[in-house]
């Protein structure tokens, strides 16, 4: 049995709207995961206290392998330029020090290999959005910025399997292109392969559109009364019988960082 956990940490603020770096690892290994995607993730950020945010999640559940891969360099909402690859860090590139990045992490108790980035453009216009901030959350106006996918092999006990994880754009149709190009490349692999990240669709949508088995159907958000469902795990070339099972094994949990539930599945593989 293999739990599969992805979470947008929000770069670790509190439900109060607090910075909780503090307590993210502690939190973190509540989940209970072997397999993690992580989102809206900070790496030497001065407001989440010059952190690795993914190596924090990594080490605290106890997982040698774990890749970060940057989507800015800089501040979402300040000054930023777009990542590009060489700024991938993971288990084997040093501390992370240096230039404020923000992007996704992917860790996991199994060897991770055969790392890939896809990388989109952002949608060219902005949207209103409930933005949380130490005085409660408020309506802002907020650009889109560009969006990654971090896709790996994973070495898992009953065989490899292919991952993705990845935070898609707000921009309605700007989503649903990514996810097919993501799920159109996941598709050239010839084994399991399992999508999860926070899509910024609601539930439902994400199997309609790509056809693959839904492996979480729970609301993730907000994370004090979820209503919505914008976190998902996608499955293809699973049984059907693991299927059924993940589905029932699907957990919603209030870590009390982010404004995202993290959303757990137990897979048979």
């Amino acid at each position: 049995m293999v739990r599969i956990a992805t979470w947008n940490l929000l770069h670790a603020v509190s439900t109060t709207g607090v910075t909780a770096q503090n307590y993210l690892g502690h939190q973190a290994l509540l989940t209970g995961a072997d397999i993690i995607g992580l989102q809206e993730v900070d790496r030497d950020q001065i407001r989440s206290g010059m952190s690795h945010q993914t190596h924090v999640v990594a080490l605290a559940l106890n997982m040698p392998y774990w890749f970060f891969a940057p989507a800015i360099v800089g501040t979402p909402g300040q000054e930023w330029t777009k990542a590009h690859d060489e700024s991938i860090h993971s288990h084997t590139h040093g501390d992370g020090s240096g230039e404020a990045h923000y992007g996704i992490g992917l860790a996991s108790r199994y060897p991770l290999s055969h790392i890939e980035v896809m990388r989109f453009a952002p949608a060219p216009i902005s949207l209103p959005l409930l933005v949380p901030g130490p005085k409660g959350a408020q309506i802002m106006k907020v650009a889109d910025e560009p969006r990654i996918a971090l896709i790996a092999q994973v070495d898992c006990p009953g065989g490899p399997i292919m991952v993705a994880t990845t935070h898609l754009s707000f921009v309605p149709g700007f989503n649903v292109r990514q996810l097919r190009a993501i799920t159109r490349r996941l598709a050239e692999f010839e084994m399991p392969t399992l999508l999860f990240g926070d899509f910024n669709l609601p539930s439902g949508l994400p199997k309609f559109i790509t056809g693959w088995d839904s492996l979480a159907k729970i609301a993730t958000y907000p994370v004090n009364k979820p209503k919505i469902q914008f976190d998902h795990v996608l499955s293809r070339g699973i049984r059907k019988g693991a299927v059924i099972r993940a589905q029932k094994s699907a957990r919603a949990i209030s870590l009390g960082i982010s404004d995202h539930c993290a959303l757990t599945v137990d897979l048979e593989l």
